[in-house]
C-alpha cells in the first residue's frame, strides 16, 4: 500500500474513533465471557491468556461452554479448528491488500484477525486510498484491549455472580443457530445444513460418539462443494439457478460485506447486459 505522512498522534486517534464502536460493543460481550470463563475454572491469568491467545468471540464461549458440560477435549480442539477455519477464507481476500507489506507486519495484522475488525478493516481497505497496515494492526490492537479488559472484569466479578449451568447448553446451541442464519445466502446453503443435521444424527446413532459430528460435517461440506462446482461449471448463470439462487431473509438480518458486494456485482453485471 502507498505510504503516507500524516501526523502519528492524529493518525492513532483517527483511527480509534474508527474503532471506537466496535471497542463499546466488545465491553459488554466480554465481560459476559469472563464471567463464563470462571464458571467454567479458569482464573484470572487464565482468562487473560485466552483472550489474548484465542481472541474469538465465539472460540471463547464454546470453549467455556463445552468445559462446564464436561466434553471431551478432541472434541473441544476440533469444534473450535473447524469453527476458526474461516479465518483462512477472511484472510485471503484482505491478501490483495498486504501483498507489499513486510512478512513480519502481515503476520501480527493476522495474528489479531477477527470477524469484526476484518469488517472495518476491509472496508477502510476499500475506501480509503491512504489505509496502511499500520493503521489495520492498531484496529485489531484497540479491539483486543477493549475485548481482553472486558473478559478480565467478567473474571473478577464472577465469583460475585451466580449462573445457572443448566442454561450453557442453549447458549451454545443459540451461538451456533445465529452462526448458521448469517450464513445461509442460498439453497444450497439451506439444502447442506438440513443433510449435515440428518447425518450428525445418523452418525451419532451408529457410532456412538461426537467424532459423528466431524465426520458428517466433513460428507456435508464436501457433498456442497461438489455440487456448488458442477452447478459452476455447467451453467452459464450459477447465480440465477435455484439451487445457487439467493434464499429469502428477513430484512432484521445485518448486510454483511460479502453482501453488498453480491449486491453491487449484480448491478455491474445488469449494466454491462
Amino acid at each position: 500500500m502507498t505510504q503516507h505522512h500524516v501526523n502519528p498522534e492524529k493518525r492513532w486517534l483517527s483511527v480509534l474513533g474508527d474503532t471506537m464502536p466496535l471497542c463499546l460493543s466488545y465491553a459488554p460481550i466480554g465481560l459476559a465471557c469472563g464471567i463464563l470463563l470462571h464458571a467454567a475454572g479458569f482464573n484470572f491469568i487464565m482468562a487473560f491468556l485466552v483472550s489474548i491467545l484465542v481472541y474469538s468471540g465465539g472460540a471463547q464461549f464454546i470453549l467455556a461452554s463445552m468445559l462446564v458440560i464436561n466434553a471431551p477435549l478432541s472434541t473441544i480442539f476440533m469444534t473450535i479448528f473447524f469453527l476458526e477455519m474461516r479465518y483462512a477464507l477472511l484472510g485471503s481476500s484482505l491478501s490483495k491488500y498486504l501483498h507489499e507489506d513486510k512478512p513480519w507486519d502481515v503476520f501480527l495484522f493476522a495474528f489479531s484477525l477477527n470477524d469484526e475488525n476484518y469488517a472495518i478493516n476491509y472496508l477502510k481497505y476499500a475506501t480509503d486510498k491512504n489505509w496502511t497496515i499500520k493503521d489495520a494492526t492498531m484496529v485489531e490492537h484497540f479491539a483486543l484491549i477493549s475485548w481482553t479488559g472486558g473478559n478480565l472484569i467478567g473474571a473478577l466479578v464472577g465469583s460475585t455472580v451466580s449462573i445457572d449451568l443448566d442454561i450453557i447448553e442453549f447458549a451454545l446451541t443459540a451461538l451456533f443457530i445465529y452462526m448458521l442464519v448469517m450464513q445461509v445466502r442460498n439453497h444450497l446453503t439451506l439444502l447442506i445444513c438440513l443433510l449435515a443435521g440428518a447425518l450428525s444424527v445418523l452418525f451419532l446413532v451408529l457410532i456412538q460418539n461426537t467424532l459423528g459430528l466431524i465426520i458428517s460435517t466433513l460428507m456435508a461440506s464436501l457433498i456442497g462443494f461438489a455440487v456448488e462446482d458442477y452447478v459452476r461449471k455447467h451453467s452459464k448463470h450459477p447465480k440465477r439457478t435455484w439451487i445457487l439462487g439467493e434464499i429469502f431473509r428477513p430484512s432484521t438480518i445485518r448486510q454483511t460485506v460479502e453482501d453488498k458486494r453480491k449486491k453491487q456485482d449484480q448491478s455491474q453485471e445488469a449494466a454491462n447486459h
